[in-house]
């Protein structure tokens, strides 16, 4: 069986606003979660209690998620503030 190789290359990732979409996500598994816990009792009766905790998991899960999406969005401005200042400093070969 012959080795599978891609005929053209990979696009390049999309950059966007990652950490206000983490963040709005976050927030509505949060929201989805306080909406249920008034119906905690409902859900249980039919099975259900797992959509609560899925929605607490959700919104820690999104912490864990914003604090990663925030670390590797500095990090991102300052390889390229560093790159920048190389750049800069170093003198144009002709």
């Amino acid at each position: 069986m012959a080795k599978w190789t891609p005929k053209h290359e990979a696009p390049e990732p999309l950059e966007g606003p990652v950490v206000a979409t983490i963040t709005g996500g976050t927030i509505l598994w949060f929201v989805l979660f306080l909406v249920q816990l008034p119906f905690y009792g409902w859900f249980d009766d039919h099975g259900h209690l797992w959509w609560v905790w899925t929605c607490l998991a959700g919104a820690g899960l999104g912490l864990i998620g914003i604090w990663y999406v925030r670390g590797r969005d500095a990090a991102i401005k300052r390889a390229a503030a560093e790159a920048e200042a190389e750049a800069e400093a170093s003198p144009e070969r002709p």
